[in-house]
């Protein structure tokens, strides 16, 4: 008799143990003397933590679901299946690497495409973000992602860095700084897209925002935050883009502010990108 395919709460769960079980090294890494490498450009960096982490999430996911693959932030794609994990082990690595209290671990399952469970772990804090096709939790709690007006919100990013001076230009980069600041109560560029997505999802804030992002950088936070009411709009060179793990650009937030200048504004700058 074959094997039953195991369903979005089964996927979660093995995401679940996979997040969890890479937590004490990274917790005991942390804050040591971390060797950092770099990637793109200086503000890229990554460290053998990051690898150590990608190989055993790994092993432990294809090992709880045989045939399936791995889309890894550090080493690539494993392959193609019908399911595949999409995986960044440490997202924020640059804020691990100096002592911030930042970053987690990301991990997401894609079934033919659209993603159907996520997880997102903050290990210092201990706080389980995670959902499936019946909602979406923190530590085992439902959670619901609202947003208030304009004027009463905060912003998350990780903008601007280096990259984005390079995509959209240096005066255009600023003036969204400069916009942000006016039109929002609070713009606070932190470092992990991941964690910004679930803290807009738990409520902690209202809309967060990020240009030229890979599918490991939102996957998961995405479904976190969708489950819990919120919304992602995401963009490619303008275009609105369905699954959000496949958009470059996006904005996303709570319920009750569809922050519409905001996202006209994010959707123009991406048409810039080409």
């Amino acid at each position: 008799m074959p094997t039953p395919e195991p369903t979005p709460c089964d996927l979660r769960l093995i995401a679940e143990d996979a997040a969890r079980a890479v937590a004490p090294a990274l917790r005991s890494a942390f804050r040591s003397d971390v060797a950092v490498s770099l990637k793109r450009d200086a503000h890229d960096v990554v460290t053998e933590h990051d690898r150590a982490a990608e190989r055993a999430i790994t092993e432990t996911l294809t090992r709880a679901a045989p045939g399936s693959v791995v889309l890894g932030e550090e080493g690539g794609s494993t392959g193609d299946a019908p399911l595949r994990w999409i995986v960044d082990p440490i997202d924020g690595t640059a804020n691990f690497a100096r002592g911030l209290a930042y970053w987690c671990v990301s991990i997401a399952a894609e079934r033919d495409g659209v993603i159907v469970a996520g997880v997102v772990f903050d290990p210092m804090a201990d706080h389980l973000f995670a959902a499936d096709d019946d909602g979406a939790w923190l530590n085992g709690t439902p959670i619901r992602a609202t947003s208030g007006t304009d004027r009463e919100s905060t912003v998350l990013t990780s903008f601007p860095v280096q990259q984005d001076f390079e995509l959209l230009g240096e005066d255009a980069a600023l003036d969204l700084v400069r916009d942000l600041t006016i039109r929002y109560r609070h713009h606070h560029s932190t470092g992990s897209g991941a964690l910004n997505l679930v803290h807009v999802a738990a409520g902690w804030s209202d809309v967060t925002m990020g240009f030229a992002t890979h599918p490991w950088d939102v996957a998961a936070g995405a479904l976190v935050l969708e489950r819990a009411g919120g919304w992602f709009r995401g963009f490619r060179h303008g275009d609105a883009v369905a699954l959000p793990h496949r958009a470059d650009d996006y904005l996303a937030g709570g319920a009750g502010n569809e922050h519409a200048a905001l996202t006209e504004r994010i959707r123009t700058l991406s048409a810039t990108v080409g």
